[in-house]
């Protein structure tokens, strides 16, 4: 009996050790070892888009972050995205506009750092951009009057400091009426239970995104007990005409001179949209590989394989990381085919 035992711990350990150099082997074949890193000590200077910045001053936006440091429970944390700002900060300052930084208690806003690039670590390493930060200004205290735009940053802060403020329905109605609204994946939030000057819903009757449902529960299965809402079951109670992009790729959308993008892929569009909104072609610049990658990802989705695969070949680069984390998100989902294939797209 006993020597039985020791056969099985044996076979055992050995079936276990095959499954670890295998699991490594695999790790070591998809090269994540290799993959470039952004570089944190990044600067302005170092941003050739930066350098491309018009000459004319065309005016001020107003971007809005939450100051809601962490969730009801006092345990998880909440806060801003950092990517949402930063990358329409830059967008809005190379297109001829000032930008003031603002939050509901002011003072410096709790922030989270997900997906960095070099254009996000020289936002953090910009004097001038992280003054505006640490100082953002109070949301009471703001004159409407000064601004063309007003942009909410997304952050699952939003959904506890947005909605129902009195500020940002002040804000927001003052703005619309003559300038530009915009808002990213939660930032939405902002201009949920609010209503508009004929008394109906804001979003009533208006094409808007927002993280979707799929993509909150996804993250997130207990988010209908976490949140007050989800965005877009409130936002289709008030009457919105809900536009849904793929899962965690880019998609904005513009009505009039509302603006609204669903997730942080969408910094970018939602960002150029509102400078189109605002009546300007916004200044050229080179996508990113992350940009490159979502695009690469809606091929996929929309045409299949092969023709990713081509436009991969034609492509300036992609983001490899980006491609596995969605990979991987397939998996999770059990679309086995989608992941395995993913996976090559991120190995060529």
């Amino acid at each position: 009996m006993k020597r039985t035992i020791l056969r099985g711990a044996a076979w055992l350990a050995a079936v276990l050790a095959l499954l670890i150099g295998a699991t490594y082997l695999y790790y070591l074949s998809l090269g994540i070892d290799k993959i470039a890193r952004p570089n944190v000590h990044a600067t302005p200077a170092d941003i050739a888009y930066l350098r491309q910045a018009v000459p004319d001053q065309r005016g001020r936006i107003l971007a809005v972050v939450s100051s809601a440091a962490r969730m009801p429970d006092g345990k998880k944390k909440a806060g801003y995205e950092l990517t949402e700002l930063s990358r329409a900060y830059y967008v809005f300052k190379v297109n001829g506009y000032d930008v003031d930084i603002a939050s509901p208690a002011g003072g410096r806003p709790p922030e989270v750092l997900d997906d960095m690039t070099d254009l996000d670590y020289a936002f953090l390493n910009d004097p001038a951009a992280q003054a505006r930060v640490k100082q953002s200004l109070r949301l009471a205290d703001v004159d409407a009057a000064r601004y063309d735009a007003i942009y909410f940053v997304g952050g699952k802060g939003a959904m506890f400091d947005f909605p129902g403020n009195p500020d940002v329905a002040r804000l927001v109605k003052a703005i619309g009426k003559r300038g530009v609204v915009g808002a990213i994946c939660h930032g939405p939030a902002a201009l949920l239970k609010l209503t508009g000057e004929d008394g109906k819903p804001f979003v009533a009757g208006k094409r808007v995104t927002m993280v979707t449902n799929e993509e909150e529960l996804f993250l997130r299965d207990d988010a209908r007990q976490v949140f007050p809402f989800l965005l877009e079951d409130q936002a289709l109670a008030e009457g919105a005409r809900l536009s849904r992009g793929l899962l965690f790729l880019d998609h904005a959308v513009t009505d009039g001179r509302l603006v609204t993008g669903q997730n942080p892929w969408a910094s970018w569009s939602t960002a150029e949209g509102m400078i189109r909104a605002l009546g300007h072609q916004p200044v050229a610049r080179r996508a990113t590989d992350e940009e490159r990658s979502v695009k690469l990802l809606a091929t996929y989705y929309r045409d299949g394989f092969e023709p990713a695969r081509r436009q991969q070949a034609e492509g300036q680069g992609f983001d490899k990381m980006l491609l596995l984390m969605h990979a991987l998100v397939a998996g999770m989902q059990w679309r086995l085919d989608d992941a395995f294939q993913i996976q090559r797209l991120a190995n060529p």
